[in-house]
């Protein structure tokens, strides 16, 4: 009894131990000294700052003309101001300009406290010898923020990144898994997203106003988008059904032809003239600051969990994949709930490329390309049986950060791309192989 327990844990939750393991192991492979950034340093500088010199200090913010480094200045002299001290400039620029700004400082002849800097900057040779340069300034301190030890892999900018890019595989898995436990497959999925993409973004541009386009117009083209892709996975669904042609073709041949169609209605070029407020799906943040994306992938695995696992429906599909006919002989509408399962993982498919059109703001027939190998991976890995009747939507969710986890340590370790593909080969044929020790059938004669 206590053999058979451990093995049903073992086989529902330890892909979790694995994707535990994978976050230990590239916690300590990118284990390294940091230093924060952008909002997180401007903050620890101005406590910095505010503890020696109260609001009384006489400061000096410099920072480079990028993005990060403006922030912090932005940040920093906002916080300061705060605590009312009024720095006496701020300069993102080169080092000339911060000698420029030294230079005007000291001809006012007033004292300067503290230097605030970045990493970057503080590093710069104009603030090696500020004593014999700049004598009236006093003694000013340069102030940069603080290093640490933390791993790479765990900064929550990563993480936020590995579920922002996994969104729209995870949420086209969720079909995928539905299809492959009724004992299919859909090779189309990949297609679908670009042609879902295409779609969407012409017809913004063409009948809503392209970048003038309003929140009814976005949403419409997009349903639009994805309504013609659920008729597609109807076609597959009715070639499978009614023809008893087998998915592995019939998906294979909606796989060109979805591709084909990308290609045909973006004219080979890429759809562009959206609107930027076309973008909140796939860059926005929401609740607690969680991209738009990653809280509506969580929202439709927590209804597909439900439909899985409490509804009739949800049963029925394990009953078709375990055996057919017996499903069929027991009254279960085979035939509907196949057409169901095609028709939900074309849905899913072309809100994975409406999503992905907007997290690019375009639409190409490039997008998608080889996504159904990574989408049928996360369902594998998860534990979803090739061979149907067997497998949970939760373990799909898993399956695919495992793949975004092994995908994103190896990008932060330097692995080169090529070896990455044998990485996730292996880690593909392992979890088949690991299904088939599971199921007894390893040891089968041929």
């Amino acid at each position: 009894m206590s053999r058979l327990l451990l093995s049903r844990f073992l086989t529902d939750y330890g892909m979790v131990f694995v994707l535990a393991i994978l976050c230990a192991f590239f916690s300590v492979a990118t284990y390294s000294e940091q230093s924060p950034t952008g909002e997180a340093a401007a903050r620890q500088v101005a406590s910095t700052l505010s503890a020696q010199f109260g609001d009384k200090g006489k400061v000096l913010i410099v920072a480079r003309d990028q993005a990060d480094e403006a922030l912090f200045a932005n940040k920093l002299e906002a916080a300061l101001e705060k605590t009312g001290t009024k720095p006496l400039a701020v300069v993102k620029g080169e080092p000339k300009d911060a000698r420029a700004a030294l230079q005007k400082i000291a001809s006012s002849g007033g004292p300067l406290d503290a230097i605030a800097c970045t990493r970057t900057t503080a590093a710069w040779h104009v603030f090696a010898d500020l004593k014999t340069d700049f004598p009236t300034l006093g003694t000013p301190r340069l102030v940069q923020p603080s290093t640490e030890k933390w791993p790479n892999f765990l900064k929550s900018e990563n993480l936020v990144n590995i579920a922002n890019q996994i969104a729209v595989i995870a949420i086209i898995a969720i079909g995928m898994t539905m299809v492959i436990i009724t004992g299919g497959i859909d090779l189309s999925v990949g297609s679908l997203i670009a042609l879902s993409a295409v779609l969407a973004s012409r017809f913004i541009r063409d009948y809503a106003g392209a970048e003038q386009a309003s929140v009814l117009g976005m949403t419409l083209a997009s349903i639009a988008a994805m309504l013609i892709c659920g008729l597609i996975g109807a076609f597959s669904g009715g070639m499978i059904t009614v023809f008893g042609i087998p998915p592995f073709i019939v998906t294979l041949a909606m796989m060109l032809v979805g591709s084909g169609l990308a290609y045909i209605l973006a004219a080979g070029q890429s759809i562009y003239q959206l609107p930027d407020s076309f973008v909140w799906l796939g860059r926005g943040e929401g609740f607690l600051k969680i991209p738009n994306a990653v809280l509506l992938m969580l929202i439709l695995y927590v209804a597909a969990h439900v439909l899985m696992s409490r509804m009739r429906l949800g049963r029925h599909l394990y009953a078709v994949g375990g055996n057919r006919e017996a499903a069929r002989l027991s009254g279960v509408p085979v035939r509907r709930v196949l057409m169901f399962a095609y028709i939900a993982s074309a849905l899913l498919a072309g809100l994975g490329g409406v999503i992905m059109a907007s997290q690019l703001k375009s639409g190409s027939a490039t997008y998608g390309n080889m996504y159904e190998l990574y989408i049928i991976a996360a369902a594998v890995v998860g534990g979803t049986s090739l061979s149907g009747g067997e497998g949970k939507i939760f373990g799909t969710l898993i399956g695919a950060f495992t793949i975004a986890v092994i995908q994103n340590g190896m990008n932060l370790t330097n692995v080169e791309s090529y070896t990455q593909k044998v990485v996730l080969g292996c880690v593909i044929l392992g979890a088949v192989l690991l299904d088939k020790i599971r199921h007894g059938q390893w040891n089968r004669q041929i």
